[in-house]
C-alpha cells in the first residue's frame, strides 16, 4: 500500500513539474499556456505516421504560437467521460437506432464514463448519470418523445447540459456525441452568426469539450423543411467543426444506421492528443481564434477552431 502510494505522489508531482515547465516556457515567450484536445487523422490512405510536436503549426492570426506539449491520450491516461445527448424532437426512425446505440456503449472500453441526456424545450434532462457501468447506460436510452420536444434549441439544450456537467471531474476529456436535427427555433436568424448556435460552442470551448455531432430528422413540419433542414445541417457542421469534432450528415433523410458514424468516433477517439501551446496574452480574458495544422507530414489534425484565454494566467 506504501508504494501504491508512493508511485502515485510521484505522478502527481511529475504533472505538477511539467505543468510549471509549460508556464514557464510560456511566460519565456509572453504568452499564455492554453490546451486543447486535438485528433489526428490519415490525409490520404488509412496510416498515419509519427507525429512530433515540431510537427505541428499553432496560428493566431498570421503568428506562428509555440507549441508546448502533444501528448498522447489513451487508456486510463486519456480518462473520457463521453455524453450521448439526444433530441427529443427526433424522428420516429430514431428508435430504430436505440439498439446500435446500446450496442455502441457496450463496446467502450472500461474506463470511459457514460452518461446518456435527452434535449427538450431548450433544456437537458439526463436519463443516466456518467458511470462506468456501460450497460446501465445503455439501458437509459428510451423511445423519443417526438413532439413534446418542440424543436425549441438544441443548442439551448447543449449549452445547459455543460452547464450541468460535473465540476468535480477528474477525467482528461469530456466529450459529446449529439443527435440532432439541428434546427434552431428560437429565431436567432439563418447566418453564420446565430447567436444561439454561437452560445452552445462557446459555451463547449470555454468548458473544453468536443462535440461530435449526427444529423437525425426533426418530427413535424420543421422535419421537411428544405431550408430550415438546411440550415439546421450547417449549424451541426459549425458547431463540431468549431470545437475539433466532427459531423455525419448524409442527405435530407434518416439515416440508414448509425453504425459507421459510431465507428467512426470510436476511431477518432483513440487518436487524440492533448495540445499545449503558448497563446497571445491579453488584457482581457476572451475567444481567440487559432488555426492547427500538419504542413510536413501526411497527415491532417482536427481542433477547435477558437480558444478562451484567461486575462493574467
Amino acid at each position: 500500500m506504501k508504494k501504491a502510494i508512493t508511485i502515485a505522489a510521484c505522478g502527481a508531482i511529475s504533472v505538477i513539474a511539467a505543468s510549471m515547465a509549460i508556464a514557464r516556457q510560456a511566460a519565456a515567450d509572453g504568452g499564455t499556456p492554453v490546451s486543447v484536445i486535438a485528433t489526428l487523422e490519415p490525409k490520404r490512405g488509412k496510416t498515419i505516421p509519427p507525429i512530433e510536436p515540431q510537427d505541428i503549426m499553432v496560428r493566431e492570426g498570421r503568428d506562428q504560437r509555440p507549441v508546448l506539449g502533444f501528448t498522447p491520450l489513451r487508456g486510463q491516461q486519456g480518462s473520457l467521460q463521453l455524453l450521448l445527448l439526444i433530441d427529443d424532437s427526433s424522428r420516429g426512425t430514431f428508435d430504430t437506432e436505440i439498439g446500435t446505440l446500446k450496442q455502441f456503449i457496450n463496446t467502450l472500453p472500461p474506463y470511459i464514463e457514460v452518461g446518456v441526456g435527452y434535449m427538450r424545450n431548450g433544456i437537458s434532462e439526463m436519463a443516466q448519470n456518467f458511470t462506468r457501468d456501460h450497460e446501465a447506460a445503455a439501458n437509459s436510452i428510451r423511445l423519443v418523445l417526438g413532439p413534446g420536444g418542440a424543436d425549441v434549441s438544441p443548442y439551448d439544450s447543449l449549452t445547459d447540459a455543460i452547464k450541468k456537467w460535473p465540476q468535480n471531474t477528474q477525467a482528461e476529456r469530456r466529450e459529446i456525441v449529439m443527435i440532432s436535427s439541428g434546427i434552431e427555433g428560437l429565431g436567432g436568424g439563418y447566418m453564420p452568426d446565430n447567436p444561439y448556435v454561437n452560445a452552445g460552442i462557446e459555451s463547449a470551448i470555454r468548458a473544453g469539450i468536443v462535440v461530435y455531432t449526427i444529423y437525425n430528422p426533426s418530427v413535424g413540419h420543421f422535419g421537411h423543411s428544405f431550408w430550415r433542414t438546411t440550415w439546421g445541417q450547417n449549424f451541426l457542421s459549425q458547431l463540431s467543426d468549431e470545437t475539433g469534432g466532427d459531423s455525419y450528415i448524409v442527405g435530407f433523410g434518416s439515416p440508414v444506421d448509425f453504425t459507421p458514424f459510431l465507428d467512426s468516433i470510436l476511431a477518432n477517439l483513440q487518436r487524440q492528443y492533448r495540445l499545449t501551446f503558448s497563446a497571445r496574452a491579453e488584457k482581457k480574458s476572451g475567444y481567440q481564434s487559432i488555426r492547427v495544422s500538419i504542413d510536413t507530414k501526411d497527415a491532417s489534425i482536427a481542433a477547435p477552431d477558437r480558444v478562451f484565454v484567461r486575462a493574467g494566467t
